[in-house]
C-alpha cells in the first residue's frame, strides 16, 4: 500500500502521521505490535526522541498504547464503543455550548438514528436486552432525581444496544447523552417524567411483541415528545 502525501512539519508530527495512517487503513491492525525503533529509524531516518513524541501523539490519540518489560511495547489499542463515543460526545457537547448546533438539530439526528434503532431492536432483541429494558423503568409518581435521569439513558442505550449495529450507539449516544446533562438538572415541564414513563412502556411493549413497525412508531412520538419539552426548557435558559 502506497502512503499518500503528507504535510510537511516537524519531525514528531510527519512519523506520527505515516503510522496514523497505516493503523486506519488497517495496514497495522488492533493488537498488532508497532515496528520497534530500529525499524522505524532505518525506515525514517529519526532518532529515539522523534519516535518517543511521535509515539506520544498517537496515545494522546488513543490510536495505541504502550507496555513495559520484556514482552513490551507500543501496540494498536482495540477501539470499542464507548470510548470512541466518549471523544464524541465531547465535540458534540462544545459544538452545543458554543450554540454552533441548536436543540432541533440534536433531535433530527435522534429521529434518524433512534427510529430505525428501535425497529431493530424489535426484531433482533434478546431476552437478556428484555430484561434489561425492565430494570429501566421508574414510577413517574416518586421524587424524580439522578436515578431517574441514569435509567431514562439507558433505557435508550439498551435500545441501542439491542439493534445490533455498534455504529448507532456509537453516533446517537453522544447526542443524547449532551442533551441529557444539558437539561438533566432543569425543571421539567409539569407531567414531563409521566410522559416519558409512558412512552418507555408503549416502547417496551412492542420491542417485547417483536413489532418493528409500531416499535419505530413509538419512538418517533416519544422523541417528538421529548423534543417539546427540551425546546421549551431551551427557551427558559436562554430568557
Amino acid at each position: 500500500m502506497t502512503d499518500t502525501p503528507i504535510k510537511s512539519g516537524p519531525a514528531y508530527a510527519v512519523l506520527a502521521a505515516r503510522l496514523r495512517e497505516r493503523i486506519l487503513s488497517g495496514d497495522l491492525q488492533p493488537g498488532e505490535r508497532l515496528p520497534g525503533d530500529a525499524e522505524l529509524t532505518a525506515e525514517f531516518g529519526v532518532g529515539r526522541s522523534t519516535i518517543r513524541e511521535a509515539l506520544r501523539s498517537l496515545a494522546s490519540q488513543n490510536l495505541i498504547h504502550t507496555t513495559r518489560g520484556v514482552t513490551g511495547g507500543s501496540f494498536v489499542a482495540t477501539p470499542s464503543v464507548g470510548h470512541i463515543s466518549e471523544h464524541l460526545e465531547t465535540g458534540v457537547a462544545l459544538m452545543t455550548a458554543a450554540e454552533t448546533v441548536t436543540v432541533d438539530q440534536l433531535m433530527e439526528v435522534r429521529n434518524l438514528m433512534e427510529v430505525p434503532a428501535a425497529g431493530l431492536a424489535a426484531f433482533r432483541r434478546t431476552e437478556e436486552d428484555l430484561a434489561q429494558l425492565r430494570e429501566t423503568i421508574f414510577d413517574p409518581t416518586e421524587t424524580q432525581g439522578p436515578d431517574t435521569f441514569a435509567k431514562n439513558q439507558e433505557f435508550h442505550l439498551v435500545l441501542l444496544r439491542a439493534s445490533r449495529n455498534p455504529l448507532l450507539e456509537l453516533i446517537t449516544a453522544p447526542v443524547f447523552r449532551v442533551l441529557s446533562k444539558r437539561f438533566g438538572r432543569d425543571h421539567a415541564p409539569e407531567g414531563f417524567w409521566e410522559c416519558v414513563d409512558h412512552d418507555h412502556r408503549a416502547i417496551l411493549e412492542v420491542v417485547e411483541a417483536g413489532d418493528s413497525m409500531t416499535a419505530m412508531n413509538e419512538m418517533r412520538r416519544h422523541l417528538d415528545h421529548l423534543g417539546g419539552s427540551y425546546r421549551q426548557m431551551d427557551t427558559l435558559r436562554t430568557t
